[in-house]
């Protein structure tokens, strides 16, 4: 049978006409300028609308998820300062071992589904989400022996006996959770890989507002304390993977992508693996050294002040990121539908308009943290001291918003792609072999405090910035098209025993 790309052209055909564009620009002065000239701003304007109607719903949905564990910890703020020191040292916790590792595994398919779409293999897209799922499921039970001894972890590690008590209890109630999470991550990549991204926004729209009542209720009614608002998400979460499964097998959008289970998924394993593992660590090296950062500010003169003022910039930080995250969602879904159907074209051009894009994005997010540096710290503290410090802080948080967007916007692409090894080495070497080092460099021995470990941050993002940026200079798209189409072939081999 014949392989036909996204534009209904031969796909042979369509890869040699990109070729033959992108050659024909760089003969007119610039690898693939010509091409990027020769783009009607009709399709342009296109482009543009197609990411914004995807990226809209999605950052969306990141900042709902994110509020969950948000409203559980304000509501865990009523109930005490051992409570609320237990339940944030929890999340953090939890974040960092179990829900970091199941977002990176989750986000390889992006590559797989997102491409798999794009070559209109659509009958995969159901299976390499079953295979996910299944790989995530039994990845949850390690992740969960580790949650269910946070508190000896903890104790182990010098924290305070009593906050890692609380924390430890907290975490437990929260397992359930976990394979709940698994599961959604891998719901919410099935959707958006295909454009399809309204259900996701609206079940976890239904799901936060939700929350809010589940958290009243374990909490007050029932008596269940701090350990009620860690149920509340546990439930909360598997109310928004039913959500979504209801959706998924009676929409007649998800007819030709998911046909229910298939015995398909259990082979072939071990091609979501070796995608998997790399996206798992090329989200993880990030995240990770976030909140070593804020770990590193307890060892500084005046740890208590110190202490607060990171973990506000952090929790800033995140709270911006959500928007990064869904743009990036976007550039993703899109560079490996276009790459899938064996157009370099429209993948180049996709990136283009999306790096356009958060440039406008970065630069307003930064201008409006500059605006409000001295009334941001009154929303977390009457201190005036705390107040100061995050006024000082901010520009320094408004720079790293603006890199933190571009690389993951570029991170985005490159998931795409499939370049989840090359961007766990990028990772590794821009925040643990420059990142952190310089940190520890302005904050120890230069003496310049918390802000010496936010520069050393915007080190590390500058690095893997410039990195990602001539990574995707020198791309060939070209043969990534070709690349892509070997592997929706491949992965859509079964081998059975």
């Amino acid at each position: 049978m014949e392989t036909v790309g996204g534009d209904g052209l031969n796909l042979e055909t369509q890869l040699l006409c990109s070729q033959n564009e992108e050659t024909r620009g760089r003969g007119r002065g610039g690898r693939g300028c010509g091409c990027w000239v020769r783009c009607k701003r009709e399709e342009v304007v296109e482009e543009g609308k197609r990411q914004i109607w995807l990226a809209g719903p999605l950052i969306g949905v990141s900042l709902l998820q994110y509020s969950l564990q948000v409203i559980a910890i304000m509501f865990v703020g009523h109930l005490g300062n051992l409570p609320l020191s237990g339940a944030s040292l929890a999340s953090s916790f939890a974040n960092v071992t179990a829900f970091s590792v199941l977002l990176g595994m989750g986000s390889a398919l992006e590559t797989l589904c997102g491409q798999a779409y794009g070559a209109k293999q659509y009958h995969m897209l159901g299976i390499h989400t079953q295979r996910a799922m299944l790989v995530l499921l039994c990845l949850s039970i390690p992740l969960s022996l580790i949650l269910y001894n946070t508190s000896i972890i903890l104790t182990t590690l010098g924290q305070h006996r009593d906050i890692s008590a609380e924390a430890g209890t907290f975490n437990r109630w929260m397992i359930p959770g976990v394979f709940a999470y698994g599961i959604l991550q891998c719901l919410n990549r099935f959707l958006q890989t295909q454009n399809n991204v309204f259900p996701i926004l609206v079940s976890s729209g239904v799901t936060t507002v939700v929350h809010i009542g589940f958290c009243w209720v374990f909490v007050f009614e029932f008596g269940l304390g701090s350990k009620g608002t860690a149920l509340a998400i546990s439930v909360s979460y598997w109310l928004n993977v039913i959500v979504l499964v209801g959706y998924i097998n009676v929409s007649p959008s998800c007819s030709k992508t998911w046909h229910g289970l298939s015995k398909q998924a259990f082979f072939n394993l071990l091609s979501f693996i070796k995608l998997a593992v790399p996206s798992a660590i090329m989200i993880c090296f990030e995240y990770w050294s976030f909140e070593m950062v804020v770990l590193l500010s307890g060892l500084l003169p005046n740890p208590q002040l110190e202490t607060s003022v990171l973990s506000i910039s952090l929790n800033t930080c995140w709270m911006v990121y959500m928007i990064s995250v869904g743009l990036g969602g976007a550039i993703s879904t899109r560079v490996a539908n276009e790459l899938g159907s064996g157009n370099s074209k429209g993948a180049v051009l996709a990136v283009r308009v999306m790096m356009t894009m958060v440039i406008c994005e970065g630069s307003t997010v930064a201008i409006l943290t500059i605006l409000v540096r001295n009334v941001w710290g009154k929303l977390y503290s009457n201190d005036p001291q705390v107040i100061h410090y995050v006024a000082s802080m901010m520009p320094l948080l408004a720079l790293s918003d603006f890199l933190d967007g571009f690389q993951c916007v570029l991170s985005g692409a490159a998931r795409g792609c499939g370049w989840q090894n090359l961007c766990a080495f990028i990772n590794l070497g821009a925040y643990y072999v420059v990142g952190i080092p310089c940190a520890t460099l302005f904050a120890f021995f230069l003496h310049i405090g918390g802000m010496g470990l936010w520069m050393g941050i915007i080190c590390g993002l500058t690095v893997q910035g410039i990195a990602l940026v001539t990574v995707n200079a020198w791309t060939d798209w070209t043969q990534e098209a070709r690349k892509a189409v070997d592997l929706t072939q491949k992965t859509s081999t079964v081998e059975e025993p």
